[in-house]
């Protein structure tokens, strides 16, 4: 069982969600204390069981028909271990949902109900967001700029233009990263009937539209942020040199683009260590 909860919570996705808030909670202005031990571990685990968890089981005759799954990319669970997965989501995320409720202001109350009104939106039935072309991209990015949003207003810090620009695209960051995941998807979605943007727009024009959004973030980063911070834009490249090779992806290859999400995943980890880096030096040195 508690193998199954592992699973389902994605470990190898965790740090997407626990480095946002953690690292906005300390640069605007927060320290190590027990706010940010409780926030960086309720977005490392709990918050990722919530999101995978719910989504795994309303998700679960399509993902029979997904290769892809039961594997580091998606749990498979027996039909039978779904009340399990969706009581353990409650049990572990709403003792940490009251702590940070309690701990932060009527803003950041506001944004974390926000946040988990997003995981619960896109995956649970009758909302089903995860099937509305467009609105599926949004909400899954705003599952992971939400954190550091949060992480933000917890700290007590305003939210300046600089804050909204990179807010802003770590979002469209999230939408073309979601977009990219689910061109992949194409063949086992429409099987199921179920719909995504990528499904609705074509594997190739959808590939073409994650290049172009992974470019307008960087951009948005590299000239609308002062200081050393705008370097934090190059980091895009990684990301657009991933989808190149694909460009001419067409819905009966579209299982192909499985190649780029899987090097995406640990372009993560190595984009994650360059920003950091860049965020040392930016306040040891620029100070």
């Amino acid at each position: 069982m508690l193998h199954g909860i592992i699973t389902t919570s994605r470990p190898v996705s965790w740090v997407n969600t626990a480095y946002p808030f953690a690292a906005a909670y300390l640069l605007a202005g927060g320290s190590v204390d027990w706010k940010f031990v409780v926030g960086t571990v309720f977005f490392l685990f709990p918050y990722n069981l919530v999101m995978y968890g719910v989504n795994d089981v309303f998700d679960y005759e399509s993902d029979l028909r997904n290769p892809r799954k039961g594997g580091i990319e998606g749990a498979l669970l027996a039909r039978r271990s779904h009340r399990m997965i969706l009581l353990a989501s409650a049990v572990t995320a709403v003792p940490f949902l009251v702590v940070l409720a309690l701990a932060g202001s009527g803003i950041s109350t506001a944004v974390l109900a926000g946040s988990v009104a997003a995981l619960l939106a896109y995956s649970v039935p009758v909302l089903r967001f995860k099937e509305r072309a467009g609105l599926d991209s949004v909400t899954s990015a705003v599952h992971f700029v939400s954190p550091a949003i949060f992480g933000w207003v917890l700290a007590g810090a305003p939210v300046h233009r600089t804050q909204w620009l990179v807010f802003t695209a770590f979002l469209l960051w999230g939408m073309a990263s979601h977009a990219l995941g689910a061109i992949q998807d194409i063949l086992p979605d429409r099987e199921a009937s179920l719909g995504s943007i990528a499904v609705a727009f074509g594997a190739r024009r959808t590939i073409y539209l994650v290049a172009g959004v992974y470019l307008l973030a960087g951009l948005l980063v590299l000239f609308g942020v002062r200081g050393i911070g705008s370097l934090a834009g190059l980091l895009a490249i990684a990301y657009i040199l991933n989808v190149l090779p694909h460009l001419g992806v067409q819905d009966s290859t579209s299982g192909t683009v499985n190649r780029a999400w899987k090097r995406f995943l640990w372009i993560n980890y190595l984009c994650g260590f360059l920003l950091t880096m860049l965020l040392i030096y930016a306040a040891v040195f620029t100070r």
